[in-house]
């Protein structure tokens, strides 16, 4: 039995200026997105810097408030990792965390178990539910919308004397804890302040009070310099990425070994992927071929036959098609010669039905008839030349018999 060998596969490459023709539509986008985060960046950075920082004069630095402070004798001190800032908590020191949320669970247990028996006040500014639940046992964050002016609806000495405040970014709820709730959003204090044996916690929903544009407005500029001038000294708590306490083992419950590599990703990251996948479905969509029903349209110019066997052959070369085009020889044979010899068409196939109707026409046997007719691929180009010479020759001696 001859080896049938597989025809190898073909495929049209684009030419170079093909494909710049359908890239540079995507390379254009890709630029245009890469100039407007350049951009944003650039911009939100200039307004962005300085951030809660005591010793920046930006519009979103905090130095105002600490001159204030040092003006009433509180030393204020800016500390970067929380080695710094646990080492210098105690009785007569006011401890600020600017940025909680971007502590990690283990730096979270250790500030509380410092804090819990320091004695002190501990000042938390946008406390959110990755870290409220671990530094303030008991209370629960729930977002409260904008910044909006809010009265104190409170008994809370800092909180009366200042009168209307510019709060709102969370609002919190607790249960089973000493706590004095102030400025409420929707039914819920912005400002809590929770009563830890000799020192306390303090809750502040925003800290955009803080800031140097709008420590002057409302009573902004009262309040804070109550919270964090309770004290003779001040912690100022700027969370770093370059602390190195970020990246030390759990406190042993397991919560940390536990986390996964998505956990380790910042919620940030994980939405602009989300957008971006979203957008690559969008565009593939968009630029996707919307196959239709077949449309019969009639040629320009007529064909002749000749014409299109040649192009057709041509093409079988130059794939190395000869199993196809022994297949299209051979079923056209036998379409052509099963109506001489009796044979319906449906049954020009079947070699049971059409080898024993061309026997009985011809001399040849049926063995000769089965590998002609039904054979397998020829090995060579000149096997197929012989085998379409053999197929001619038999649909002569059939049309003549």
């Amino acid at each position: 039995m001859t080896e049938v060998t597989p025809a190898p596969t073909t495929s049209a490459s684009l030419a170079p200026h093909q494909i710049w023709i359908r890239i540079r539509g995507l390379l254009l986008a890709l630029l245009v997105l890469l100039a407007a985060g350049i951009t944003l960046a650039t911009v939100r950075s200039g307004d962005q810097h300085g951030r809660l920082d005591p010793r920046s004069a930006d519009r979103h630095g905090s130095r105002a408030i600490a001159e204030l402070l040092k003006e009433r004798g509180v030393s204020v001190h800016v500390v970067t990792t929380l080695d710094e800032a646990t080492t210098r908590v105690g009785p007569e020191t006011t401890l600020l965390v600017a940025s909680p949320n971007l502590l990690t669970p283990h730096q979270q247990s250790e500030l509380r178990a410092t804090t819990d028996h320091s004695a002190g006040r501990t000042v938390l500014l946008a406390a959110g539910p990755p870290s409220v639940g671990t530094l303030v046992p008991g209370v629960r964050a729930e977002s409260a919308g904008p910044v909006a002016t809010r009265a104190p609806q409170c008994s809370l000495p800092a909180a009366r004397k200042a009168g209307d405040v510019e709060t709102g970014g969370f609002h919190y709820a607790s249960d089973g804890l000493d706590t004095t709730a102030c400025f409420p959003s929707d039914g819920l204090p912005t400002l809590l302040l929770v009563e830890q044996g000799a020192g306390d916690t303090v809750l502040l929903g925003s800290p955009d009070l803080l800031h140097n544009e709008r420590l002057g407005k409302q009573g902004n500029a009262s309040l804070a310099l109550q919270l964090l001038g309770s004290r003779p000294h001040l912690v100022w708590y700027l969370p770093s990425l370059a602390d190195t306490s970020a990246a030390a083992e759990g406190s042993g419950d397991g919560s940390d070994d536990d986390r996964s590599f998505v956990d380790l990703i910042p919620r940030g990251w994980l939405w602009g992927t989300l957008q971006l996948a979203l957008a690559a479905v969008l565009a593939a969509i968009w630029r996707a071929r919307r196959l239709g029903p077949l449309v019969v349209e009639r040629l320009p110019v007529a064909i002749r036959a000749s014409e299109s066997t040649e192009g057709r052959a041509r093409l079988y070369r130059r794939a190395n098609a000869r199993d196809r085009a022994a297949d299209s020889l051979r079923a056209a044979t036998r379409t052509r010669i099963a109506p001489l010899i009796g044979v319906s068409p449906r049954n020009a196939d079947s070699p049971a039905t059409l080898i024993p109707a061309v026997s009985a026409c011809l001399s040849t046997t049926g063995n000769d008839l089965q590998t002609l007719l039904f054979g397998p691929t020829p090995s060579d180009d000149a096997a197929l030349v012989h085998l379409a010479d053999q197929l001619d020759a038999l649909e002569r001696e059939v049309r003549t018999s």
